[in-house]
């Protein structure tokens, strides 16, 4: 049974590597000054900043109900089911839509809607987990549980260059906004399933903020080997902004300090850098599911034996 991808910009994926991966992104509407954009498709990272450092009025929205049911009947044409990926629910409400819609008797039983409460580079690592797991054959309700089952092995933190855009967005006051500003902070938010929480807000300087990121990520480790003492990880590095030069910086502190050779680099999505702004830089880590595990990838219990693959 052929089972296809689909999800929006908010993993980080362009069209151009939705191609190549075999994954179709739609992509997220804007309304800037009253008209509407597409990320990916007329809007540009560049000319995204560029209006936001203008100063023009900004609201995200999310792919209607048309665009989704013109999306899915599309890939069905071709495929047997759809794992669908939007950004976390709590943090949109794309989630609620795209699952209210994949109940409906046109799509019950071929749309699967992953909620499995990520965005960014996060989300864009669990989709590659889906590819790899269609790729070895595994049944698609299976692959749905596991990825749900996985779906808190994650953490991402975020440091933020102004509070300007935190005060926009109405999450934070105009006097603590003001306040940041004099005492020139750089907080520490922490995305975690469905919170934009702080973390620590008394950073001044860029090192001492990319210290706590990675500080932060390594307490998330030493808690999962805790239970899991093999376990490994996928580490990320998110920036908003035009330029990657700080987010490449990190991402090379971080191969020296967690001895790791990868260290994916992607630029945040539109939706999360309207409330960050620009030179936001963030570390995610998230777990490596162990895909060798037989008995986690059965099929179903008349199953006893599994290919070994290897990635």
């Amino acid at each position: 049974m052929k089972i296809a991808i689909v999800t929006d910009s908010n993993s980080g994926l362009t069209q151009e590597m939705g191609k190549e991966l075999g994954v179709t992104v739609i992509p997220m509407p804007f309304f800037i000054d009253g008209n509407e954009y597409f990320e990916g498709i007329n809007l540009t990272q560049k000319e995204f900043f560029d209006k936001l450092e203008k100063g023009s009025s900004f609201s995200t929205s999310q792919p209607s109900i048309g665009v989704l049911m013109e999306t899915w009947d599309q890939v069905l044409k071709d495929n047997d089911y759809i794992l669908h990926f939007p950004m976390s629910s709590g943090l949109s409400k794309s989630c609620e839509t795209a699952t209210i819609l994949s109940k409906s008797d046109e799509y019950d039983g071929k749309v699967f809607v992953i909620d499995n409460k990520r965005i960014s580079v996060p989300m864009l690592q669990s989709i590659y987990d889906a590819l790899e797991l269609i790729k070895r054959g595994i049944d698609v309700r299976k692959i749905v549980e596991i990825l749900l089952e996985t779906s808190m092995e994650h953490d991402i933190y975020i440091m933020l260059d102004t509070l300007e855009y935190l005060k926009k967005g109405g999450r934070i006051t105009p006097a603590a906004a003001m306040l940041g500003g004099f005492l020139k902070l750089k907080p520490v938010l922490l995305i975690k399933g469905d919170k934009l929480d702080s973390y620590k807000m008394r950073n001044r300087t860029l090192d001492g903020a990319k210290q706590i990121l990675k500080d932060a990520c390594k307490k998330c480790i030493d808690k999962y080997l805790e239970a899991d003492k093999n376990a490994k990880f996928h580490f990320e590095v998110a920036y908003s902004g035009v330029s990657n030069e700080e987010a490449l910086k990190l991402a090379e502190e971080i191969k020296n300090e967690f001895n790791t050779e990868v260290v994916t680099v992607m630029p945040l999505s539109l939706s999360i850098s309207c409330h960050t702004g620009p030179g936001a830089l963030g570390m995610a880590i998230s777990k490596v599911i162990d895909f060798d595990s037989k008995e986690k990838y059965l099929l179903n219990s008349e199953l006893t034996e599994v290919k070994e693959a290897h990635i």
